[in-house]
């Protein structure tokens, strides 16, 4: 597996090839009792199964398929949930961020800064966020190739950032389809930094249910192991304990119950590739 540079969000580093890192969390927060919930969740399984751990949610999602959809509770009150997150249970928190007047008040708590794929090639967007010293994960566009992303890569170290992360999250394919090219994780950590493999929205169908995103769940243990198998540095999951009620992404969710047989798969297999490559222990 080719080295990448090492990028640090609180306690946790990506591109370490003996640690694979696990971004996880619910698509909204929902409130601050659920949000609190679902971290104090993952971080306990996180600690338990001795992987680095990141917790995700979205204070506000802008690009909900129907204006009446729940976005969530926004800047103010999302940060000081997350804020409490990191808090009490003392793990790196992200979110995504739309504008770059959000980027000041998110870059006092966040520990990574996210670029929604829609918004990967706005400019103005990605070199705020690049100035503000925090780590920046981008998600490359479903309209987007892996080589396309070098650009975003050359417009973020053009403001001085060299903590980067890039998330592969699958291709439009046709109508409200997405598949996932697994050469786009070698070729994008061959730009120097981690990728991050965003399991939940490749199986994403988006607009599949008219006003709302479908998805095709079952399929996300499957992808989970081709992502781990192609070299991704990261694991990004949206996880609620019922998907049945999630406020946002429930189609292509994973139900918190079924994360940890998942990881102790995904977990056996990077083994097996550390020991088959000859990574240093």
């Amino acid at each position: 597996m080719t080295r990448v540079n090492t990028v640090q969000a609180g306690e946790v580093v990506f591109g370490d090839p003996r640690k694979l890192v696990l971004i996880a969390g619910p698509c909204v927060i929902e409130s601050e009792d659920s949000v609190m919930r679902h971290a104090g969740a993952l971080a306990a399984l996180a600690r338990e199964l001795q992987i680095p751990f990141v917790f995700k949610a979205s204070f506000d999602k802008a690009n909900r398929s129907s204006g009446r959809s729940y976005r969530g509770p926004g800047l103010e009150k999302g940060l000081a949930a997350l804020k409490k997150v990191k808090r009490e249970y003392c793990v790196p928190v992200l979110s995504d961020i739309h504008d770059s007047d959000q980027v000041g008040p998110a870059s006092e708590v966040l520990d990574i800064l996210q670029i929604p794929a829609f918004l990967c090639r706005q400019t103005d967007l990605l070199e705020t966020a690049a100035r503000s010293g925090r780590v920046v994960n981008v998600k490359k566009g479903q309209f987007l190739s892996p080589w396309d992303a070098k650009n975003i890569v050359d417009k973020l170290e053009g403001s001085g950032c060299r903590k980067i992360l890039l998330t592969e999250r699958g291709v439009s394919f046709g109508y409200q389809n997405l598949v996932s090219d697994f050469r786009s994780i070698p070729v994008m950590r061959g730009f120097g930094y981690p990728v991050v493999y965003d399991v939940t929205h490749s199986v994403q169908l988006p607009g599949g249910q008219g006003t709302s995103s479908g998805g095709a769940a079952e399929f996300i243990p499957t992808l989970a192991r081709c992502g781990v198998a192609a070299g991704a540095d990261a694991l990004f999951l949206e996880v609620h304990e019922d998907p049945s009620k999630a406020l946002s992404d429930g189609p292509n969710s994973l139900s918190l119950p079924e994360l940890r047989p998942l990881l102790k798969v995904l977990l056996r297999l990077r083994e097996a590739m550390i020991s088959e490559l000859g990574v240093p222990a």
